[in-house]
């Protein structure tokens, strides 16, 4: 059962003084704000997956395999995860706004090259540093919510984010898809970099500094790093850094393996498919709508995270259990996924807005760390389902479940909940 917690005070700014001090944004321009760090945020998983649907055109055209051009996938991964690690606690240093300008800027460059490269070796290097100018965008966009928020409004806010996290990889192939109708793989390309130049019009008009110098890490670049150094040292925020790691993993493995799933092994139509990944969205929605909802209420953000990894565990075990005893069945893989993906929804805001209190004197290390680890596990687990059969949803369901599980241990292990460290107005940021 959740029970409330006493009802946080919607800032603590106003315990905070001198350079400490985050003035409270008029509520116009936060949402000017959030609405452009949210589309920050959805860039990546966007440029991730957008095309998929044209893998075999691209590599008749490039005259490659199609294990070369899956590696044009991994490279745009691996240089998110290298872009976090690297942006986030530099940007701690040097503030937000030039980091930010800088990487939206890279992002809509390398989008054009790879529009228009020759040969696959260009493409994948051109990915690559697609995926660290893009990963400004989504690490920034955390360090810049936690410089400017405080107290309840934070994890309502980063709310947003992780809905947009969620739902951006569902919405890819399919946009991915509607433009290859009308056009070749290289036009999805040239979209993401009118998307980049958008972005940069978006952020040069709505995105000030955030963190001003008098608040700026100090010790240069190398003591950016130690303060990275020191997060990963402290039992607390690693447990929510890998409880969000591997509640990832889960939803990467169920985007790799949900089309064979229900495609393959239960034999639906690819409009049926999009519909019901569309409706599993939709579920992660409504869990983020409603974590915003319960958080303003006064609910503990341990609450709402340990009951969803509770709920993602309960629709794997029981897709587990479904295929062990009864059998394939459409009708309940779809139920026990709706359940996990759901649930998610709740871990992802919970688990980030914790880590974030936690790492608030650096909020770009603590960014990088839960951004960079969160996109390392997901890469790490897409190819795992595939590996192990092809005949069977029983592969993507242990998957999902050991993933849980390990959140789980993660969370009770090195979070301990029970002392409520990042609560809203608990006092334990570091």
């Amino acid at each position: 059962m959740i029970s409330p917690s006493p009802s946080p005070s919607r800032s603590t700014a106003s315990q905070l003084t001198g350079a400490d001090a985050v003035p409270a944004a008029p509520r116009g321009s936060a949402m000017a704000l959030l609405a452009v760090l949210g589309s920050l945020t959805a860039v990546a998983p966007l440029a991730t997956d957008m095309y998929v649907p044209g893998f075999p055109a691209m590599g008749d055209a490039l005259g490659a395999s199609s294990s070369a051009v899956q590696l044009t996938m991994t490279a745009f991964l691996a240089g998110l995860v290298v872009g976090q690690l690297l942006i986030g606690p530099i940007s701690d240093g040097l503030g937000r706004r030039k980091l930010l300008i800088g990487g939206v800027t890279g992002f809509a460059v390398f989008s054009l090259v790879c529009a228009f490269a020759p040969s696959l070796g260009l493409l994948t290097a051109a990915r690559f540093l697609q995926g660290v100018a893009g990963a400004a965008g989504m690490v920034l966009a955390r360090a810049v919510l936690t410089d400017r928020f405080q107290g309840a409004e934070l994890p309502r806010y980063f709310a947003v984010l992780s809905q947009v996290m969620g739902v951006a990889p569902i919405a890819a192939p399919v946009l991915g898809g509607a433009i290859l109708t009308v056009s070749t793989w290289r036009a999805v390309f040239a979209v993401l970099t009118v998307l980049g130049v958008l972005l940069l019009l978006a952020v040069v008009r709505a995105v000030p500094e955030s963190l001003p110098p008098e608040r700026r890490h100090g010790g240069g670049v190398a003591g950016t790093f130690r303060a990275m150094g020191g997060l990963l040292a402290r039992r607390a925020f690693m447990g929510y850094v890998l409880a969000l790691a591997l509640a990832s993993a889960a939803l990467f493995a169920y985007i790799s393996g949900s089309s064979f799933v229900f495609e393959n092994l239960h034999g639906v139509s690819s409009t049926t498919y999009s519909l019901v990944f569309a409706g599993n969205a939709v579920g992660m929605l409504v869990a983020g709508a409603s974590f915003s909802r319960l958080v303003g209420r006064g609910v503990r953000l341990n609450t709402l995270l340990g009951a969803g990894i509770c709920l993602a565990g309960l629709g794997a075990l029981g897709q587990v259990l479904l295929v062990v005893t009864v059998g394939e069945t459409l009708a309940g893989t779809w139920a026990t996924l709706f359940v996990t993906v759901g649930a998610i929804g709740l871990v992802f805001p919970a688990a980030m807005s914790i880590g974030q209190t936690l790492g608030r004197a650096t909020p770009g290390a603590a960014s990088a760390l839960l951004g960079g680890l969160q996109f390392l596990f997901g890469a790490l687990a897409s190819p795992l389902v595939g590996l192990f059969g092809e005949d069977s949803s029983l592969p993507m369901a242990l998957i999902m479940l050991i993933a849980v599980a390990g959140a789980g241990v993660a969370l009770v292990a090195l979070g301990r909940p029970w002392r409520g460290e990042g609560e809203p107005g608990h006092g334990h940021a570091a």
